[in-house]
């Protein structure tokens, strides 16, 4: 079996989303990747050093510069007649790209896997995260997209593959006009090894920064979300963890004033150790803590800050 990886890359570095893709797709097969994008014979050598891989694949057009999912889709149909599955990660990108691959294949997706039962079957979360189905697939091609935080990364050295050239166009059904990306020092959530999340019980944006970020900088950790604090205007949309916004699995996800909603659990239950800060003893965040603190966030955080 030939699987075709697409490679998310940002700024000349394959990104870990990648490498659990990687892993992914080494238990279905033969492991190729796709480098689409414009210059990008830094990032095809640094796929072809992953662990695990075969060949890597490039399309370096100004077309796939910006990773539109009109021009990159028809570019992976082209190369899928030499191979049997399409594997992308579960990123907003890999979430935008697969199921136009999947539409133009005329097959179902299997979205979001967390395990590989065997060459057409998996394992993926249903009902937020509260209960796990298993599905078969009977299409002779595969599109598959991997929860990144359900597989180990690939290593990024051990590899010597193959690079081979490919040819895409732009289907001229859209445009890149431009990007608002917003910078920060902190890691980025789906990588950090640390997070602090605050949830809408901080009461204000100010207060969320004031207890929060001081946390955080100790930690080198970096800050998530609750939906309800997105939604109050107190974090950015980019800080949201939970189903509708970023699955995270780091060593410690610290929640401060976070009930536990479901649609948050479904983002971050599967963090190795979680510490729940939070006034009621009764909110559903203790029922997956490892470590609960029951009482008011503005006395326990400052001092618990002030400590480390």
């Amino acid at each position: 079996m030939s699987v075709l990886v697409w490679v998310e890359q940002e700024a000349g570095a394959v990104k870990d989303a990648t490498l659990s893709a990687v892993t992914a797709a080494t238990q279905l097969g033969e492991v190729h990747l796709l480098v689409a994008g414009s210059g990008v014979a830094g990032v095809a050598e640094a796929a072809a050093k992953i662990a695990g891989v075969a060949k890597v694949v490039v399309l370096d057009d100004a077309a796939f510069e910006h990773a539109l999912a009109e021009n990159v889709a028809p570019a992976v149909v082209a190369l899928m007649g030499g191979h049997d599955a399409f594997v992308a990660p579960a990123t907003s990108n890999g979430k935008n790209i697969a199921p136009r691959v999947a539409a133009l294949l005329d097959v179902m997706q299997v979205s979001d896997i967390l395990s590989v039962e065997s060459a057409d079957t998996f394992t993926r979360p249903i009902y937020a995260g509260n209960a796990i189905a298993t599905v078969q697939s009977s299409d002779a091609k595969k599109v598959i997209t991997v929860r990144g935080t359900a597989f180990e990364k690939a290593a990024r050295e051990g590899g010597s593959a193959a690079i081979e050239a490919a040819s895409g166009a732009d289907a001229g059904l859209s445009s890149f006009v431009g990007a608002e990306i917003a910078k920060s020092e902190r890691p980025e959530l789906t990588s950090a090894r640390v997070i602090v999340s605050g949830g809408r019980a901080l009461g204000s944006e100010e207060q969320f920064h004031a207890v929060i970020d001081p946390l955080a900088d100790k930690l080198g950790a970096g800050v998530g979300a609750s939906r309800a604090a997105v939604d109050a205007g107190y974090a950015p949309n980019d800080y949201q963890v939970g189903q509708t916004g970023k699955i995270v699995a780091p060593d410690v996800y610290v929640a401060v004033g976070i009930s536990g909603a479901i649609q948050h659990l479904a983002g971050m239950k599967d963090s190795k150790t979680i510490v729940a800060i939070n006034k009621d003893e009764d909110a559903p965040i203790f029922q997956v803590a490892d470590i609960g603190l029951v009482g008011d966030l503005f006395q326990i955080v400052p001092e618990l800050t002030g400590k480390l």
